[in-house]
């Protein structure tokens, strides 16, 4: 059984925020590895604006630690400058 947990991030960035979005994921998605994660798929629309992630990690407090580290944290700035509108879903297969 496998006992990984995979989240939907759902992001929603205005257009005057998406370059500095794309500078914040370049420097956090990297982390994903130290904490167990794995983007299993990383989705964008044409025009920029909505970004799905889907991510799997080995327990909610591995995904709970990957959202506390405190290298991300150094970026988090950048996010809430973007002004992107961040959904976490906790997901499955059906």
């Amino acid at each position: 059984m496998n006992s990984e947990i995979t989240y939907a991030l759902l992001f929603r960035v205005p257009v005057k925020g998406v370059d500095t979005f794309e500078r914040y994921e370049s420097l956090v998605l990297p982390l994903l590895d130290d904490h167990g994660g794995r983007l299993e798929r990383r989705l964008r629309s044409p025009d920029r604006l909505t970004e799905v992630h889907i991510v799997s990690f080995p327990s909610r407090e591995a995904f709970a630690a990957y959202r506390e580290d405190p290298r991300r944290g150094q970026h988090t700035h950048l996010l809430a400058e973007s002004g992107a509108a961040v959904e976490v879903l906790e997901v499955g297969d059906v």
